[in-house]
C-alpha cells in the first residue's frame, strides 16, 4: 500500500502534455530540459519547441510537482512526488468526491452494478482498512 505523501501539489490536475512530461521525469528520476526534449523529439511524429518544454517544467514546478536545481549554468527537475504516490492523491481525491455525493442510495445503486470481482476487491479493502483500524488501537502498525 502506498501511503497518501507529505507533500501534496497546489494543482493535482494536468494537461496532456504536462502528464507527459511528467511521466518523463518520472522514468528518468532527475532531468534537464533537454533529456525530456530529446525523448519527445525522439519519436518522428512529434515537433515540440525546446522552450515549450521549459514553460511546462516551469509550470509542473509552480503546480507543485517538481523541484528545480540548478547546477553550474544547467536547471535540473526532480519529481516531489513519485508516480505511485501520485495515483494514491488521485485516488483519494476521486473518493472523496464520490462520497461526498452522500446519499446512500446512489452509492448502494453504484455497488450493486459491481461485477464480482470488484465486489471482491472492495471486499479486500474492507479488510484492510479493519486492519489498519484494529492495528491503531493496539498501538501496532502494519
Amino acid at each position: 500500500m502506498v501511503p497518501l505523501p507529505n507533500h501534496r501539489p497546489q494543482q493535482l490536475s494536468l494537461g496532456p502534455l504536462e502528464t507527459e512530461i511528467l511521466k518523463i521525469v518520472w522514468d528518468l528520476g532527475s532531468a534537464t530540459v533537454k533529456d525530456v526534449h530529446e525523448l519527445i523529439l525522439a519519436d518522428p511524429n512529434r515537433e515540440l519547441a525546446y522552450a515549450s518544454v521549459t514553460t511546462v517544467l516551469n509550470r509542473l514546478t509552480k503546480k507543485g510537482w517538481l523541484t528545480c536545481n540548478k547546477q553550474d549554468r544547467s536547471f535540473t527537475w526532480q519529481p516531489l512526488v513519485s508516480e505511485q504516490q501520485a495515483r494514491a492523491l488521485h485516488a483519494y481525491v476521486q473518493l472523496n468526491q464520490f462520497l461526498a455525493v452522500g446519499n446512500p442510495d446512489v452509492v448502494a445503486a453504484f455497488a450493486d452494478s459491481l461485477d464480482q470481482a470488484s465486489v471482491e476487491q472492495l471486499e479486500a479493502i474492507a479488510q484492510k482498512l479493519q486492519a489498519v483500524r484494529k492495528a491503531k488501537e493496539d498501538g501496532t502498525c502494519t
